[in-house]
């Protein structure tokens, strides 16, 4: 399932009008809109090609000057996402190594890209 917000442009003298068209398409739900006929409405369909026939349905309404996909949601994007991270290990290799100590463990703010341990303590010894 896919859903995206789509922001429909028109004329002020044109909204209600437009407005009233939208609703009645049974392609999109109305959600805002402003005075300067900016009009905000999201379509769902099964895949993009779906997302797209809605989208030209839209565009097709008379006094409609644009409309134009701006936030888009895909189940499937999400799924391959978690996927990513549930097998990715969110645990730095060095926080499970059992030779280092907790106290040469140096935090800079990202665990993954910075250098964890304190070698200068060994250099002190030396």
């Amino acid at each position: 399932m896919n859903i995206s917000s789509i922001v429909v442009q028109t004329l002020p003298k044109n909204l209600d009008s437009v407005i009233n068209d939208l609703k009645k398409s049974g392609v999109c739900d109305y959600h805002i809109h402003d005075e300067k006929g900016r009009i905000i409405v999201t379509i769902e369909g099964k895949n993009v090609e779906e997302e797209l026939k809605k989208l030209k349905v839209i565009e097709a309404i008379p006094f409609v000057s644009s409309a134009d996909m701006q936030m888009s949601y895909s189940e499937e994007e999400l799924s391959s996402h978690l996927e990513v991270l549930e097998n990715s290990d969110a645990v730095p290799k060095v926080l499970n190594d059992k030779d280092i100590k907790a106290e040469d463990i140096i935090y800079r703010g990202d665990l993954k890209k910075k250098d964890l341990v304190d070698f200068s303590k060994e250099f002190d010894k030396a």
